[in-house]
């Protein structure tokens, strides 16, 4: 058994599975904690690195393209804090941490374990049944059916017909894009049938995020429908990579649009969807940018 106790979490890997258990310090993001203990099988694997830093190190695990559906779904978008295939390591553990590395990568060799992608799904995604709120409106997924619900900040558009009840059979896709900058995120489904190009703040299929606390957990209910549909590989092609975790930020910064997101902040913190604590950091990110 090779294994290694952080506060950021514990990885135990015992030649079969990675098990891996979210720690409790205040950096490990929501996202992690909900999620829980991971069971990652080796053949799901493709890799593993240690890098070393100053003062702390990570652990980051590859996973063979295909086989884990939460990260088809969020597809390289999930911020390192919510990321659990990483490992923050304390400069001490530095010997562990390359032990756990080594351990992993002689059994995938002694498995030949190939790195290609896979054509089904080795992770069985998040425990069912599924709801978050976050953004516009809640989210939840049964296994057999999407339902949205809406707050009353969603747009009179989308929340006029009331709550939507998507049946899995008609989905045929999810996106889950967090909040970058100043673009808002948004969680939609796939419908057969719906138009496309529909913006998230009207689109009766998605939910729109705002980018607080509860955003990443909407990543959930992405990777709980994701595991339900077909695997990319069904239609004979070639599952595509999932790019490298990145964070997008805009591509150049407008005054107006500045000043219009201020207005909205200070909508939303008046109408009590924002607390002061979130209102504060969220006008702080934007006046930096003036």
């Amino acid at each position: 058994m090779a294994e290694i106790i952080q506060k950021d979490g514990t990885w135990a890997f015992d030649g079969d599975a990675l098990r891996i258990t979210p720690g409790r310090d205040k950096n490990v993001g929501l996202l992690r904690r909900e999620l829980g203990e991971l069971v990652v099988p080796l053949g799901a694997l493709a890799g593993i690195s240690f890098e070393q830093g100053r003062k702390s190190g990570r652990l980051r695990l590859r996973l063979r393209d295909g086989a884990d559906p939460l990260l088809q779904a969020t597809a390289g978008r999930l911020a390192e804090a919510h990321d659990p295939y990483q490992l923050a390591v304390e400069s001490d553990r530095y010997g562990v941490a390359e032990y756990v590395s080594d351990e992993v990568r002689n059994a995938l060799l002694l498995d030949g374990v190939s790195p290609d992608p896979v054509t089904e799904y080795l992770l069985p995604g998040p425990s069912l049944p599924v709801s978050v709120s976050a953004g516009d409106g809640t989210a939840g997924f049964d296994g057999e059916r999407v339902r949205l619900e809406w707050n009353w900040k969603t747009e009179d558009a989308k929340a006029s017909a009331g709550p939507r009840t998507i049946p899995l059979a008609d989905i045929t896709g999810v996106e889950w894009q967090p909040a970058a900058g100043l673009e808002n995120g948004h969680l939609r489904f796939l419908v057969r049938g719906a138009p496309a190009g529909v913006p998230p703040k009207y689109d009766p299929n998605a939910v729109e995020l705002w980018g607080f606390k509860k955003d990443p957990l909407m990543a959930l209910v992405a990777a709980a429908v994701q595991a339900r549909l077909p695997h990319p590989s069904a239609a004979g092609t070639d599952v595509p990579e999932i790019p490298s975790q990145r964070v997008t930020e805009p591509a150049g910064d407008d005054h107006d649009v500045l000043l219009r997101r201020l207005r909205e902040l200070g909508e939303l913190h008046r109408d009590g969807v924002l607390t002061d604590e979130e209102f504060t950091l969220a006008k702080q990110a934007v006046l930096k940018r003036l």
